[in-house]
């Protein structure tokens, strides 16, 4: 039998690769699988895992890409995901053995996954021998590619992290954070921030295009807010990602109100810069739950598609709190906003004023006239608006409490078309 020519043997690598596209769902679940449980570093941190995941799909699609089209490495970009993952990886000081343990099960992964393609074809014993040579050689080299390129961006942005000006060591702030038993002498040691105190925790961000300077722009508008604030000393500031920052501002007999007012991010704030931020509470449990209130805001704060324009927001101000619990949920209270509030759910110019009437009205107490002062509107327009939005409201059929429709109109104000039904057409 005459050896199999490099034409065969590519033909038929092109064909597994072709094959794969149809299975790269059922490939990337099964190698995601793997990773994030044999190496598991990510779990307590889910933006990290969300970016491991990315980068594990980018990287399988390529793979397949380069097998299924005959690709030569040369013609080849890094996968941003992957890059990207590095550089957060970086960030939050995760060990880079880990992040190449994470490249080594990949290639092991999808080596397995050839290896049952080849098999299945039944192919003669040379041609499928060299297939799987081929293969082998081909997958490696993308692994040894990838990784190298990976390894160095860790490594350059590692190096840039140490750097930042004005950032304290992350590790040592996640390890007060999360520990089961924190060590708050050793925190006050490595970092020189005072645990006895209230503490108003803030997350910070950038919402502009240019990147280069964004840390110690952020590092900056904390110090410029807590001069501001008149805190009882300089805060504790470190850095989350290229674009993101935590912040603690102490405070001693004198605290910050609840409510976070658009003032907070005045002058010497660039424009760019957003800012959500907890309760001021006291010790070690305060600072760390004002932190999980800060992150909580966050989340709703920059949750996308919804109409909430503000450049802060305060788990102390109106409805936060209770929607920061219910974004873990969307689809479920999604259909609990449009079960309690009926046909004032929809989504459309008649309704918008009615829903914002009756949740000022409820929050004023159930009164007309403060309502007409708030909104700057006759008693009459006030009265007729929530007549008809309870109208609406009834029209759904189940009846709920006053207390339900007032928080399904704060969770409708706060995320929009988030929970909002389609308008009609």
């Amino acid at each position: 039998m005459s050896e199999p020519t490099p034409a065969e043997v590519a033909a038929l690598i092109e064909e597994i690769g072709t094959g794969l596209r149809a299975r790269e769902s059922e490939v990337i679940k099964e190698m995601t699988y793997r990773i994030l449980h044999e190496n598991d570093f990510t779990r307590a941190d889910p933006r990290m895992e969300k970016m491991r995941i990315a980068a594990i799909h980018s990287n399988v699609v390529t793979m397949i890409e380069i097998l299924a089209n005959n690709i030569p490495l040369e013609n080849m970009q890094p996968p941003m995901a992957a890059v990207e993952s590095a550089r957060r990886a970086a960030q939050r000081e995760i060990p880079s053995n880990l992040l190449v343990r994470s490249y080594h099960m990949g290639q092991n992964s999808i080596m397995r996954t050839l290896h049952e393609e080849v098999e299945r074809r039944d192919l003669p014993v040379d041609l499928g021998l060299a297939v799987v040579k081929q293969l082998n050689d081909r997958i490696y080299a993308y692994a040894d590619w990838i990784t190298s390129f990976v390894f160095e961006t860790y490594e350059a942005e590692r190096v840039r992290w140490i750097n930042a000006r004005g950032s304290v060591n992350s590790s040592t702030v996640q390890a007060l954070l999360s520990a089961a038993t924190p060590a708050p002498a050793a925190f006050e040691e490595a970092t020189g921030y005072r645990l006895d105190r209230t503490h108003l925790a803030v997350v910070l961000w950038y919402t502009g295009g240019d990147e280069s300077t964004v840390l110690s722009m952020l590092g900056s508008a904390a110090r410029v807010l807590a001069r501001d604030l008149q805190t009882d000393g300089p805060p504790l500031v470190t850095a989350v990602d290229r674009r993101t920052a935590w912040a603690w501002l102490p405070f001693g007999d004198h605290q910050p109100v609840a409510k976070v007012p658009e003032s907070w991010v005045g002058e010497g704030i660039p424009a760019g810069v957003r800012l959500a931020a907890g309760l001021p509470l006291r010790g070690l449990a305060g600072f760390r739950r004002s932190h999980q209130q800060a992150e909580s805001t966050y989340l709703v704060a920059t949750l996308p598609d919804t109409p909430y324009s503000r450049r802060t927001m305060g788990f102390g101000d109106p409805g936060v709190a209770i929607v920061s619990l219910l974004t873990h949920n969307l689809d479920a209270t999604r259909e609990w906003v449009r079960e309690v509030l009926g046909e004032l759910a929809y989504d459309a110019e008649q309704t918008a004023p009615l829903r914002d009437t009756l949740r000022t009205y409820y929050s004023t107490g159930e009164s007309h006239v403060h309502t007409a002062q708030q909104m700057i509107l006759h008693r009459n327009t006030v009265k007729y608006r929530i007549t008809r939005a309870l109208e609406l409201i009834r029209d759904g059929g189940t009846p709920h409490s006053k207390l339900d429709i007032a928080v399904a109109l704060e969770v409708c104000r706060l995320l929009g078309r988030k929970v909002l039904r389609a308008p009609r057409r």
